[in-house]
Order: structure tokens, then C-alpha cells, then sequence
């Protein structure tokens, strides 16, 4: 890609890989000009399983986005998640040296550093130090301290790890497919970027985003990122279960959930019939589309009665006050804000895209927040390509040497 206002991003998702090309013109307004989707092959729960099939699957979409636009798309910005991302609160506090004890960018530099040196296992690798906030001698909640004039500068960050041998699976896969990696981000953090504004990220916000395989924890207050967990269940448990309470196959159970579904039965007409496809060749059975709620209801209550376990152990003096968005495949579903509410015991509402000018009609929903929020993290963070040597590809470097000393 030639041209310095085009990016690309990736999202490998558990059920599907989104890729998107986007243009942004001089006033800062980014346009999807290309886009690819196709089904995650070759990966489980964010863990490469088949090599072959995951490259495969992140080529086709790559390709396809790159046609649309009409560019060769050889670097992006890639999502990661999975069962395999732990996160934790880290502490780190310097002293500042200067003679006139003014805390420059170095300062604020050490002290994210200072943060990073804790005792991780030697299977994980940390992919991102977010900081929270700061502290100048006795002065907290300071979200840019420098300039300013203290001797003693600490910083809380919050810090997301990956296992080594997932991410550097990922990253063969992006390189047989001879892509270049701008950004290594996840996911839970580039959703926030399209569907969150300034205020609910200072009010607080609980993100949930039910995906296929997985639901994605995110909880946000005083402007950062302060909790992440994942959930090992999804919209595909919620398929399985209805495969067999139906006695259906499973690619006709998840047309029916799409087409028909609803995560409460209270609101589905008992009187409502649905059509209901019998397995191995049996006869098309008629089932009140009550029925098939009965069976949605409780693995979608199971899924967010966890959330509420997750949020409980990070023990929040208050909920946030902006409530609970919720975004991916599974909150498509109706009833889904109905159900959240009365379990969640606060407002909620359904993720909306933010900060893109314009997408094609068929990707604009909550299914792809987190390809669009790839795309937005990686205009923001542009400055980072200069000489192509940020973090990111100190990061990606590191497993690269590490690979080859296992060679």
C-alpha cells in the first residue's frame, strides 16, 4: 500500500476474519473503501489450530478487501483475543532526577517500564502497558504529568498478556501470508474505540461483547481501561443448544437462531409457529417459536450471569454510571437488552459505530465494532509507523528471535 492515508486492519475473530481497508481524507474522517468476511477456519477460541486453514482464511479475507479498494494490502493493524489473554493492575513508581525535578517524557517512560517488571510466567508475553493514571508525589488521578514538578512519579497500568506460542502462531500465519504488522491490539480495547466516546470512558462503561466462541469482558472508568476477562462461552454454545434440544443440525440450528431466535421467551408469541428442519433427512416438524426462546433463554442468561461473577471480583466500590453496551453477534439477538437489564441491574443499551465517516450498509452493526475499532486504533497511532519500529515490531522482533533460536 503505496498510499500514506490507506490502512488496513484485521480481525480474527473466533466464528469469522474481517478484514477492512480504509481511507482517511485531510480532515481526519476515515471511509471503508474495501472489505472481506469469511469463516474462521482453522482456529478455536483464538488458538490456531490448523495452520494451513488459518492461513488460508486470513488471505481470502486480505485479498478480498484489498480487490474492493483496488490497493495490495501488505501490512495492518491485527486484533487478538482468546481464552489465552490474562490481564492485571501493575504499580510503578520512579524517582525524578532533573536538578529543577520537571518530569519530562522519559520520566513518564521509565515509570510505564517500572510497571512492566512484573513476574509474569515464562509461556506469556505482554502485548500491552496501558496506563490509568498517574501520580506526582502526593497528588493522584494526574492523567499527563509531564511537565510538571514533583520528585516522585508512580503510575497504575493495566497490563494484558497473551501465551507466547498463541501469538507467535498468529504471527506465521500473517507471515506466510507476507503481511507486515503495524499494531498487535486487542480486541476489547480496539471495540472501545468506535463505540465509546470521551464521556462514558470518564463516566465508566461495561463492555461486553458476546461473540461466537467467546465473550469479551472490557470495564472502563476515569478515562481508561481498568478490568478485562474473557468468558469461555458464546453464540455458538447457544446454537449447540438449540441443535439439541430441536434434534436439528447445527448449521440449520444457527439459521434458526438468526432468523427466529430471541433471548427471552416472554416476549415471543406462544401462538407463533417456526419450522423446524429434522436431522438426517427426517421431515420438516412445526415448533411454536416459543419453544425455541425456552432454549436460547438460559444459555444467554448463563453467559451473562457470569459476566456479573467476573465484575463482582474486581470489586468496584460503584458500578459505573454509563451502564453496560453491548456489542457482537450475540447481542443482535431480541430480548437480548431486556434480559442484560434485569440481570445486570442497570441500563443497558446495544453498541452503536462511532468515529467512521462511512461503511458499505452490510457491515454496519456490532458485529464488526471490533474490525472498525482496528482501523480507527491504527489511523490514531499512524505516527507510530515512523521508521517502522515501535513496540509493536519490538514485540513481534522478540518472537521472531525467539523462533529462531528454537530452530
Amino acid at each position: 500500500m503505496a498510499v500514506e492515508n490507506i490502512i488496513a486492519a484485521l480481525d480474527i475473530g473466533t466464528t469469522k476474519i474481517v478484514s477492512l481497508v480504509g481511507e482517511v481524507d485531510q480532515d481526519g474522517k476515515i471511509y471503508v473503501i474495501g472489505h472481506g468476511s469469511v469463516p474462521c477456519e482453522g482456529l478455536r477460541r483464538g488458538v490456531v489450530v490448523d495452520m494451513e486453514k488459518t492461513v488460508k482464511s486470513i488471505r481470502k479475507a486480505v485479498e478480498d478487501a484489498g480487490l474492493v479498494a483496488g490497493v495490495e494490502v501488505d501490512r495492518i493493524t491485527v486484533g487478538i483475543a482468546g481464552e489465552h489473554i490474562r490481564s492485571i493492575n501493575s504499580h510503578g513508581v520512579i524517582a525524578v532526577h532533573r536538578s529543577d525535578n520537571e518530569i519530562t517524557a522519559a520520566d513518564v517512560k521509565k515509570a510505564i517500564e517500572a510497571a512492566r517488571t512484573v513476574a509474569i510466567p515464562v509461556d506469556r508475553e505482554i502485548i500491552h502497558v496501558i496506563p490509568q493514571e498517574y501520580s506526582v508525589d502526593d497528588q493522584s488521578g494526574v492523567k499527563d504529568p509531564t511537565g510538571m514538578t514533583g520528585v516522585r512519579l508512580e503510575v497504575e497500568a493495566h497490563i494484558v498478556t497473551a501465551s507466547v506460542t498463541t501469538a507467535r502462531n498468529i504471527y506465521r500465519a500473517l507471515e506466510r501470508c507476507n503481511l507486515d504488522v503495524d499494531h498487535i491490539v486487542l480486541e476489547s480495547l480496539a471495540t472501545s474505540e468506535t463505540l465509546l466516546n470521551e464521556g462514558e470512558l470518564d463516566a465508566g462503561v461495561i463492555v461486553v461483547d458476546i461473540g461466537g466462541d467467546i465473550t469479551n469482558l472490557s470495564i472502563f472508568y476515569d478515562g481508561a481501561i481498568r478490568h478485562t476477562a474473557v468468558i469461555s462461552l458464546g453464540g455458538r454454545n447457544v446454537t449447540n443448544d438449540i441443535a439439541i434440544g430441536l434434534r436439528t443440525p447445527v448449521d440449520q440450528a444457527e439459521t434458526l437462531k438468526l432468523n427466529c431466535g430471541a433471548a427471552m421467551a416472554s416476549i415471543v408469541d406462544a401462538e407463533e409457529m417456526i419450522s423446524v428442519p429434522g436431522a438426517a433427512g427426517r421431515p420438516l416438524r412445526e415448533v411454536s417459536r416459543n419453544v425455541l426462546a425456552t432454549i436460547i433463554e438460559p444459555r444467554m442468561e448463563e453467559i451473562l450471569s457470569l459476566v456479573i461473577r467476573e465484575i463482582k471480583k474486581v470489586g468496584l466500590s460503584e458500578m459505573p454510571t454509563g451502564g453496560v453496551v453491548l456489542t457482537g453477534g450475540g447481542a443482535m439477538l431480541p430480548g437480548t437488552i431486556e434480559l442484560a437489564e434485569q440481570i445486570f441491574d442497570m441500563p443497558v443499551r446495544r453498541g452503536e459505530l462511532t468515529g467512521i465517516e462511512s461503511t458499505p450498509d452490510d457491515l454496519d452493526d456490532v458485529r464488526f465494532a471490533t474490525a472498525h475499532g482496528l482501523l480507527i486504533y491504527g489511523f490514531r497511532n499512524e505516527p507510530m509507523r515512523a521508521g517502522r519500529s515501535g513496540s509493536v515490531r519490538s514485540f513481534l522482533k522478540r518472537f521472531e528471535n525467539w523462533i529462531s533460536k528454537k530452530l
